[in-house]
Parts: C-alpha cells; sequence; structure tokens
C-alpha cells in the first residue's frame, strides 16, 4: 500500500484486456461514408475522437448503414480505441444520444458483465505511459503505424479496486476541467493583450487599413 497524491494506491492486479473486454472493430462501411442529412444513424469516425476532449457528438454526422452485416450498435460504456496514426489513445463515449455506430477505422472495446473495471478507468489506463509503452512497442508498418486487435486484447491493465478506480477518474476529470478552463483564461488574456496592442498602434497614428 502506498501513498501518492493524497490517494492510497492498493495493490493492483495485472490483467490483459481480454479479460476485462470484448474488441471488435467498428461497422464495415464499404467505401467513404456517406453524410445523409435525415439518416436514422450517427457514425463516429477518427476525426470525432479527440485526445483530450475524448468523442465529439456534435460533430458526428448521420448516414444509413449500405451493408448487409447486423450493426452492433454503440452502448453507455463503450470506449473507442484509435489504432491507427501518430498517437494511440482511448475514449468513453457516455450514453450515445441516438442509434449509433463507428467506422471501421475504429476499435471498440466493451466491458464484460461482471468485470470489476469502470469504462471510463479502463479508458484512462489505457491513455497512460505504461499501457503506451505497450503500445508503441505493439505498433507495426513503416508509414502508418498501427497496432491489431490481439495486440490489443493483449495489453496488460493495472486494475486496483473498482473505489480506487473512481476516485482516479475523478481526479483525471478535474484536470481536465482545470486545463480548459485555463486554455480559455490563457486565450481571453492573449486577445485583450492583442487589443491593446491595436489600440496603442491607433494612438500612435499607425495605418491598420
Amino acid at each position: 500500500m502506498v501513498k501518492q497524491n493524497h490517494i492510497i494506491v492498493i495493490d493492483a492486479k495485472i490483467i490483459p484486456i481480454a479479460d476485462l473486454a470484448t474488441v471488435r472493430t467498428g461497422y464495415p462501411f464499404r467505401g467513404p461514408i456517406a453524410e445523409v442529412h435525415s439518416g436514422g444513424v450517427l457514425v463516429a469516425q477518427m476525426k470525432d475522437v479527440d485526445p483530450s476532449s475524448g468523442l465529439q457528438w456534435g460533430a458526428v454526422i448521420r448516414t444509413e448503414l449500405t451493408g448487409r452485416k447486423e450493426p452492433e450498435w454503440l452502448q453507455a460504456g463503450d470506449i473507442l480505441f484509435v489504432p491507427r496514426g501518430q498517437r494511440f489513445f482511448a475514449a468513453s463515449i457516455g450514453t450515445p444520444p441516438d442509434l449509433a455506430v463507428c467506422g471501421p477505422h475504429l476499435v471498440v472495446l466493451r466491458v464484460h458483465p461482471g468485470a470489476r473495471v469502470a469504462p471510463n478507468f479502463l479508458a484512462w489506463q489505457i491513455n497512460q505511459p505504461p499501457v503506451q509503452k505497450q503500445l508503441r512497442v505493439a505498433a507495426e508498418g513503416t508509414n502508418q503505424l498501427s497496432v491489431r486487435i490481439t495486440e490489443i486484447e493483449g495489453l496488460r491493465i493495472a486494475v486496483p479496486p473498482i473505489e480506487q478506480q473512481l476516485r482516479i477518474v475523478g481526479m483525471a476529470d478535474a484536470a481536465a476541467r482545470e486545463r480548459r478552463l485555463l486554455t480559455q483564461l490563457i486565450a481571453n488574456r492573449e486577445r485583450q493583450l492583442a487589443a491593446i496592442a491595436t489600440d496603442l498602434a491607433k494612438a500612435a497614428g499607425l495605418d491598420l487599413t
């Protein structure tokens, strides 16, 4: 038992993701995903998922499913994982606002019923240095790095008791809110300084047209 940052970290168990969650690819669209404004299905794509803010449902387009495969609808607590590019990361999606799938270039993790892991904690763990190091080792390809589903399933996750998971996620959420607030404060200050610089230039008779 170790005390770190006011959280008592109890000895965690190392568990592979395959024992915690199912891992699958998104819906197999054939060709480009066409936006259909009146479509009955939301489709999350890689461009909609951000490492800092997660999945932005407001930016997700609507479409109609064109394939014959029965869709596996996204559910509350599902995790979207970006398995290619310069950064691998995961985001817990919350509750979809409507029927939704994700594109084939994303991977969906769904925690097993009864598994003693919170989805948002699992997503947080995947984004932390110990698991990121495993992902970099597993990555393959020269032009565009990627990891396969079998390698995602084999990732080793440190899982503490659920109470500890929720406290850690609470700290992570607080840090994210502080980061957004700080970013907004910096942007406001920069706008103020830019306005001052403009006023100074005008007062000095500088032609700004």
